[in-house]
Protein backbone atom coordinates (compact mmCIF):
# COMPACT_ATOMS: atom_id res chain seq x y z
CA UNK A 1 0.00 0.00 0.00
CA UNK A 2 1.12 3.27 -0.84
CA UNK A 3 2.04 6.30 1.90
CA UNK A 4 -0.78 8.47 -0.26
CA UNK A 5 -3.37 5.45 -0.19
CA UNK A 6 -2.42 5.29 3.70
CA UNK A 7 -2.91 8.78 4.17
CA UNK A 8 -6.42 8.46 2.67
CA UNK A 9 -8.01 5.54 4.63
CA UNK A 10 -6.34 7.15 8.14
CA UNK A 11 -8.00 11.04 7.10
CA UNK A 12 -11.07 8.83 6.27
CA UNK A 13 -11.34 6.86 9.07
CA UNK A 14 -10.25 9.92 11.73
CA UNK A 15 -13.07 12.60 10.16
CA UNK A 16 -15.97 9.36 11.02
CA UNK A 17 -14.68 7.87 14.09
CA UNK A 18 -17.78 9.59 15.58
CA UNK A 19 -20.00 8.86 13.04
CA UNK A 20 -22.26 5.28 12.81
CA UNK A 21 -24.44 3.94 10.13
CA UNK A 22 -28.41 2.10 10.95
CA UNK A 23 -30.08 -0.16 8.44
CA UNK A 24 -33.24 -1.21 9.76
CA UNK A 25 -35.94 -3.50 7.72
CA UNK A 26 -39.14 -4.53 9.67
CA UNK A 27 -43.18 -4.43 8.65
CA UNK A 28 -44.27 -0.95 8.28
CA UNK A 29 -46.27 0.43 11.72
CA UNK A 30 -46.45 3.42 13.29
CA UNK A 31 -43.76 4.72 15.42
CA UNK A 32 -40.47 3.46 14.11
CA UNK A 33 -38.80 6.78 13.26
CA UNK A 34 -39.66 8.38 16.69
CA UNK A 35 -38.59 5.29 18.60
CA UNK A 36 -35.23 5.20 17.04
CA UNK A 37 -34.71 8.91 17.39
CA UNK A 38 -35.37 8.92 20.66
CA UNK A 39 -33.14 5.98 21.47
CA UNK A 40 -30.39 7.57 19.67
CA UNK A 41 -30.90 10.97 20.81
CA UNK A 42 -30.46 9.33 24.43
CA UNK A 43 -26.62 8.43 23.65
CA UNK A 44 -26.20 12.48 22.99
CA UNK A 45 -26.00 11.02 19.02
CA UNK A 46 -27.51 13.42 16.36
CA UNK A 47 -28.62 12.37 13.09
CA UNK A 48 -27.03 13.50 9.97
CA UNK A 49 -28.62 11.70 7.09
CA UNK A 50 -31.82 9.60 6.83
CA UNK A 51 -33.46 8.07 4.03
CA UNK A 52 -36.38 5.53 3.80
CA UNK A 53 -38.98 3.93 2.16
CA UNK A 54 -42.26 1.61 2.12
CA UNK A 55 -43.58 -1.20 -0.35
CA UNK A 56 -46.87 -0.10 1.56
CA UNK A 57 -47.74 2.10 4.33
CA UNK A 58 -50.83 -0.43 5.05
CA UNK A 59 -49.25 -3.60 5.93
CA UNK A 60 -46.38 -3.69 3.79
CA UNK A 61 -42.20 -3.94 4.16
CA UNK A 62 -40.29 -0.36 6.17
CA UNK A 63 -36.92 0.02 5.12
CA UNK A 64 -34.78 3.11 6.58
CA UNK A 65 -30.75 3.61 6.39
CA UNK A 66 -29.82 6.30 9.09
CA UNK A 67 -26.00 8.15 9.47
CA UNK A 68 -25.26 9.12 13.03
CA UNK A 69 -22.98 10.93 14.66
CA UNK A 70 -22.08 10.34 18.51
CA UNK A 71 -19.32 11.85 20.75
CA UNK A 72 -17.09 9.26 21.78
CA UNK A 73 -19.08 6.22 19.61
CA UNK A 74 -15.52 4.15 20.16
CA UNK A 75 -16.05 3.49 23.44
CA UNK A 76 -20.24 3.65 23.49
CA UNK A 77 -20.59 1.43 20.50
CA UNK A 78 -20.99 -2.52 21.84
CA UNK A 79 -23.55 -0.84 24.76
CA UNK A 80 -25.27 1.04 22.38
CA UNK A 81 -25.65 -2.25 19.86
CA UNK A 82 -26.67 -4.22 23.10
CA UNK A 83 -29.47 -1.42 24.27
CA UNK A 84 -30.99 -1.22 20.96
CA UNK A 85 -32.27 -5.31 20.90
CA UNK A 86 -35.69 -4.77 22.73
CA UNK A 87 -36.18 -1.69 20.58
CA UNK A 88 -35.73 -4.19 17.39
CA UNK A 89 -37.40 -6.95 18.99
CA UNK A 90 -40.59 -4.99 19.85
CA UNK A 91 -40.85 -4.07 15.93
CA UNK A 92 -39.87 -7.53 14.60
CA UNK A 93 -36.74 -5.17 12.98
CA UNK A 94 -33.66 -6.83 10.97
CA UNK A 95 -30.83 -4.56 11.61
CA UNK A 96 -27.44 -3.67 11.32
CA UNK A 97 -25.58 -1.48 13.02
CA UNK A 98 -21.84 -0.43 11.95
CA UNK A 99 -19.32 2.34 12.72
CA UNK A 100 -18.00 4.37 9.61
CA UNK A 101 -14.75 3.89 10.87
CA UNK A 102 -14.40 0.34 10.77
CA UNK A 103 -13.23 -0.38 7.09
CA UNK A 104 -14.62 -3.71 5.49
CA UNK A 105 -12.04 -6.40 4.04
CA UNK A 106 -12.53 -6.97 0.51
CA UNK A 107 -10.89 -9.74 -1.57
CA UNK A 108 -10.83 -9.59 -5.21
CA UNK A 109 -11.77 -12.33 -7.38
CA UNK A 110 -10.23 -12.00 -10.57
CA UNK A 111 -9.73 -14.49 -14.25
CA UNK A 112 -7.99 -13.22 -16.99
CA UNK A 113 -9.92 -9.61 -18.25
CA UNK A 114 -8.05 -6.94 -15.59
CA UNK A 115 -10.32 -3.93 -16.37
CA UNK A 116 -12.99 -4.26 -13.91
CA UNK A 117 -9.85 -4.86 -11.10
CA UNK A 118 -8.17 -2.28 -12.21
CA UNK A 119 -11.07 0.00 -11.99
CA UNK A 120 -11.38 -1.07 -8.48
CA UNK A 121 -7.21 -1.19 -7.93
CA UNK A 122 -7.73 2.79 -9.52
CA UNK A 123 -10.83 3.78 -6.85
CA UNK A 124 -9.08 2.57 -4.66
CA UNK A 125 -5.58 4.28 -4.73
CA UNK A 126 -7.42 7.40 -5.88
CA UNK A 127 -9.57 7.30 -2.09
CA UNK A 128 -12.64 6.63 -3.92
CA UNK A 129 -13.16 3.27 -2.61
CA UNK A 130 -13.15 3.21 1.30
CA UNK A 131 -12.01 -0.36 2.08
CA UNK A 132 -9.05 -2.22 3.20
CA UNK A 133 -8.75 -4.31 -0.04
CA UNK A 134 -7.25 -7.61 1.70
CA UNK A 135 -6.15 -9.90 -1.37
CA UNK A 136 -6.44 -11.08 -4.96
CA UNK A 137 -7.23 -14.57 -5.72
CA UNK A 138 -7.08 -15.37 -9.12
CA UNK A 139 -7.24 -19.00 -11.07
CA UNK A 140 -4.40 -17.49 -13.15
CA UNK A 141 -1.29 -15.75 -13.16
CA UNK A 142 -1.98 -12.80 -15.11
CA UNK A 143 -2.51 -9.79 -12.92
CA UNK A 144 0.01 -10.78 -10.37
CA UNK A 145 2.41 -8.25 -11.26
CA UNK A 146 -0.14 -5.13 -11.52
CA UNK A 147 -1.71 -6.31 -8.08
CA UNK A 148 1.34 -7.16 -6.35
CA UNK A 149 3.02 -3.54 -7.39
CA UNK A 150 0.34 -2.05 -4.97
CA UNK A 151 1.47 -3.85 -1.92
CA UNK A 152 -1.86 -5.91 -2.34
CA UNK A 153 -1.16 -9.59 -1.46
CA UNK A 154 -2.03 -12.09 -4.49
CA UNK A 155 -2.49 -15.99 -4.42
CA UNK A 156 -2.69 -17.90 -7.28
CA UNK A 157 -5.71 -20.77 -6.74
CA UNK A 158 -6.26 -22.91 -9.74
CA UNK A 159 -9.85 -23.42 -10.45
CA UNK A 160 -11.74 -25.50 -13.07
CA UNK A 161 -14.97 -27.99 -12.76
CA UNK A 162 -12.61 -30.87 -11.98
CA UNK A 163 -11.02 -29.37 -8.78
CA UNK A 164 -13.74 -26.72 -7.90
CA UNK A 165 -14.23 -27.92 -4.24
CA UNK A 166 -10.33 -28.11 -3.58
CA UNK A 167 -9.80 -24.38 -4.58
CA UNK A 168 -12.78 -23.30 -2.71
CA UNK A 169 -11.55 -24.52 0.44
CA UNK A 170 -8.26 -23.14 -0.43
CA UNK A 171 -10.32 -19.60 -1.09
CA UNK A 172 -12.11 -20.12 2.31
CA UNK A 173 -8.57 -20.50 4.05
CA UNK A 174 -7.92 -17.46 2.79
CA UNK A 175 -10.50 -15.68 2.93
CA UNK A 176 -11.06 -16.36 6.91
CA UNK A 177 -7.18 -15.71 7.68
CA UNK A 178 -7.89 -12.25 5.80
CA UNK A 179 -11.57 -11.78 7.78
CA UNK A 180 -13.25 -10.95 4.56
CA UNK A 181 -16.01 -9.25 4.43
CA UNK A 182 -16.91 -8.69 1.03
CA UNK A 183 -16.07 -10.76 -2.16
CA UNK A 184 -16.08 -9.04 -5.28
CA UNK A 185 -15.92 -11.02 -8.75
CA UNK A 186 -14.40 -8.60 -11.20
CA UNK A 187 -14.59 -11.12 -14.01
CA UNK A 188 -14.38 -14.25 -12.15
CA UNK A 189 -15.23 -17.07 -14.81
CA UNK A 190 -15.54 -19.66 -12.52
CA UNK A 191 -18.96 -21.32 -11.18
CA UNK A 192 -19.40 -21.10 -7.29
CA UNK A 193 -20.19 -23.98 -5.39
CA UNK A 194 -23.74 -23.72 -3.76
CA UNK A 195 -22.29 -24.16 -0.43
CA UNK A 196 -19.50 -21.27 -0.72
CA UNK A 197 -22.18 -18.98 -2.14
CA UNK A 198 -24.31 -19.59 1.05
CA UNK A 199 -21.47 -18.90 3.12
CA UNK A 200 -21.34 -15.73 2.18
CA UNK A 201 -24.85 -14.70 1.37
CA UNK A 202 -25.14 -11.35 -0.09
CA UNK A 203 -21.66 -10.49 0.36
CA UNK A 204 -20.47 -11.90 -2.85
CA UNK A 205 -20.63 -9.36 -5.98
CA UNK A 206 -20.37 -10.14 -9.57
CA UNK A 207 -20.33 -8.29 -12.67
CA UNK A 208 -22.20 -10.01 -15.37
CA UNK A 209 -21.51 -8.35 -19.63
CA UNK A 210 -25.18 -8.15 -20.22
CA UNK A 211 -28.08 -5.41 -19.09
CA UNK A 212 -29.42 -8.87 -17.41
CA UNK A 213 -32.04 -11.16 -17.78
CA UNK A 214 -30.96 -10.51 -21.27
CA UNK A 215 -28.59 -12.75 -22.62
CA UNK A 216 -27.66 -15.10 -19.74
CA UNK A 217 -24.68 -17.22 -19.34
CA UNK A 218 -21.96 -17.37 -21.35
CA UNK A 219 -21.41 -15.34 -25.00
CA UNK A 220 -23.71 -12.33 -24.40
CA UNK A 221 -21.81 -9.87 -26.74
CA UNK A 222 -21.75 -12.10 -29.60
CA UNK A 223 -25.56 -13.64 -29.26
CA UNK A 224 -26.35 -9.90 -28.64
CA UNK A 225 -24.76 -8.80 -31.99
CA UNK A 226 -26.59 -11.93 -33.64
CA UNK A 227 -29.49 -10.12 -32.13
CA UNK A 228 -29.04 -7.14 -33.90
CA UNK A 229 -29.43 -4.90 -30.76
CA UNK A 230 -29.44 -1.26 -30.20
CA UNK A 231 -27.93 -1.24 -26.82
CA UNK A 232 -25.96 -2.87 -24.69
CA UNK A 233 -25.09 -3.44 -20.82
CA UNK A 234 -23.50 -4.65 -18.21
CA UNK A 235 -25.13 -5.51 -14.56
CA UNK A 236 -23.94 -5.96 -11.19
CA UNK A 237 -25.76 -7.90 -8.44
CA UNK A 238 -25.37 -10.05 -5.42
CA UNK A 239 -24.52 -13.89 -6.38
CA UNK A 240 -27.17 -16.38 -5.67
CA UNK A 241 -27.29 -20.28 -6.67
CA UNK A 242 -29.38 -19.25 -9.53
CA UNK A 243 -27.19 -18.53 -11.96
CA UNK A 244 -27.07 -14.45 -13.01
CA UNK A 245 -30.37 -14.21 -11.76
CA UNK A 246 -29.30 -12.69 -7.96
CA UNK A 247 -30.57 -9.60 -6.84
CA UNK A 248 -29.72 -6.62 -8.84
CA UNK A 249 -27.80 -3.86 -7.39
CA UNK A 250 -26.90 -1.78 -10.37
CA UNK A 251 -27.02 -1.39 -14.50
CA UNK A 252 -26.35 1.11 -17.36
CA UNK A 253 -26.65 0.77 -21.05
CA UNK A 254 -24.38 1.92 -23.97
CA UNK A 255 -25.72 2.65 -27.40
CA UNK A 256 -24.60 0.31 -30.25
CA UNK A 257 -25.70 -0.02 -34.31
CA UNK A 258 -25.25 -2.07 -37.37
CA UNK A 259 -21.60 -0.84 -37.70
CA UNK A 260 -20.48 -2.42 -34.52
CA UNK A 261 -19.39 -6.05 -34.57
CA UNK A 262 -18.87 -8.11 -31.37
CA UNK A 263 -15.94 -7.08 -30.48
CA UNK A 264 -16.41 -3.27 -30.42
CA UNK A 265 -19.52 -4.28 -28.74
CA UNK A 266 -16.80 -5.91 -26.12
CA UNK A 267 -14.65 -3.00 -26.13
CA UNK A 268 -17.65 -0.68 -25.29
CA UNK A 269 -19.09 -3.09 -22.87
CA UNK A 270 -15.96 -3.14 -20.84
CA UNK A 271 -16.49 0.56 -20.22
CA UNK A 272 -19.71 0.34 -18.87
CA UNK A 273 -18.39 -3.18 -16.84
CA UNK A 274 -15.79 -1.15 -14.92
CA UNK A 275 -18.31 1.96 -13.64
CA UNK A 276 -21.32 -0.38 -12.77
CA UNK A 277 -19.37 -2.69 -10.81
CA UNK A 278 -17.68 -0.07 -8.79
CA UNK A 279 -20.42 1.56 -7.88
CA UNK A 280 -22.58 -1.01 -6.24
CA UNK A 281 -19.15 -2.16 -4.68
CA UNK A 282 -19.15 1.09 -3.51
CA UNK A 283 -22.42 1.22 -2.08
CA UNK A 284 -21.99 -2.09 0.00
CA UNK A 285 -19.20 -0.40 1.27
CA UNK A 286 -21.23 2.43 2.29
CA UNK A 287 -23.79 0.53 4.30
CA UNK A 288 -26.34 1.80 1.46
CA UNK A 289 -28.17 -1.46 0.18
CA UNK A 290 -30.74 -3.61 1.80
CA UNK A 291 -31.59 -6.67 0.17
CA UNK A 292 -35.83 -8.09 0.00
CA UNK A 293 -36.69 -11.29 -1.70
CA UNK A 294 -35.02 -11.33 -4.83
CA UNK A 295 -34.62 -6.94 -4.81
CA UNK A 296 -32.46 -4.36 -3.51
CA UNK A 297 -33.46 -1.24 -1.93
CA UNK A 298 -30.30 0.99 -3.00
CA UNK A 299 -30.31 4.66 -0.88
CA UNK A 300 -28.58 7.32 -2.41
Amino acid sequence: MTSYVEDKLHNYKEKHKDRARLLIHCPDQPGIISRVSDFLYTYGANIVASHQYSTDPEGGEFFIRIEFDCPGLETKFSQIEADFQPVAADFQMNWKMAAVSELKNVAIFVSKQPHCLLELLWEWQSGDLMANLALVISNHEDTREMVESLGIPFYHVPSNKEIRKEAEQRHKELLEEYEVDLIVLARYMQILTPEFVESYRNRIINIHHSFLPAFVGARPYERAYERGVKMIGATSHYVTNDLDEGPIIEQDIGRVDHRDHAEDMKKIGQTIERSVLARAVKWHLADRILVHQNKTIVFS
